[in-house]
């Protein structure tokens, strides 16, 4: 990064202090359940960071040659990407943020995830306050700034690969669950029909006496069959 002015240090001074660090998250159990839609938020989200820093970088880059209402453009893809930022960390309403160890670990461990982050951000913010002011440096900053948009990139199409990977992770895991379920439900109806064809073979044995009874029976045979066919469908949805 390139040595800044006494304004600009003032000006990184101020970006910082307006977005403080926040405490690191606790690790949540890896199996605890995240439905797919909100997975596929975040997914969605971590993606979008990844155009958001672009789109973020030529709004700089145009309003660096005079265009209009692209710094305008810049401060609010700018204010998307730390928004966006925040959530994927520590989340935002059903959002969980980073909820488990691999997103953890590229956020805060040795990669610096989060820290990479947060000077991009400070950089940008110092850039566009350059560039609305007229500064001198602001050609300099510009420079700095799409350096490190270069940088940040592969560090957010990773975490994008990773919220990818634990939502394929999640699926494989709820399919053994169903097949668990199917299997148990299987077993039962198995036993179920064992039952009624021995109630069918005493009723036959007890004449008259047993006529209701094996009318019962019938029917438990008659459940079992929708049984299994239930079972077979959502063995089929599941795509075993």
């Amino acid at each position: 990064m390139p040595t800044l002015s006494a304004s600009s240090s003032s000006a990184s001074a101020s970006a910082s202090a307006s977005t403080p660090p926040l405490p690191v998250p606790g690790p949540a159990s890896r199996d605890a359940a995240v439905p797919a839609d909100t997975l596929a938020a975040l997914i969605n989200l971590a993606g979008r960071q990844r155009m958001l820093s672009q789109r973020l970088v030529l709004q700089a880059l145009l309003a660096s040659m005079g265009r209009e209402l692209a710094l305008a453009a810049a401060r609010e893809a700018l204010a998307l990407f730390a928004d966006s930022h925040t959530t994927l960390v520590h989340g935002k309403g059903r959002l969980p943020g980073a909820h488990f160890a691999e997103v953890r670990e590229a956020y805060f461990g040795a990669a610096g995830g989060d820290g990479r982050i947060r000077e991009f951000i400070s950089l940008a913010e110092q850039t566009l306050q350059a560039l609305e002011s007229g500064a001198s440096q602001s050609a300099t900053l510009l420079q700095a700034l799409i350096g490190s948009a270069g940088a940040v990139l592969p560090l957010l199409n990773q975490i994008t690969q990773i919220y990818e990977s634990e939502s394929r992770r999640c699926a494989e895991h709820l399919k053994r669950q169903l097949l668990a379920l199917m299997g148990d439900i299987k077993s039962v109806a198995k036993q179920a029909r064992m039952v009624a064809f021995n109630a069918q073979v005493l009723a036959a044995r007890s004449g008259d006496s047993g006529r209701e009874f094996a009318v019962v029976a019938k029917e438990l045979t008659q459940v079992t069959g929708e049984i299994d066919e239930l079972a077979e469908v959502a063995l089929r949805v599941s795509g075993d």
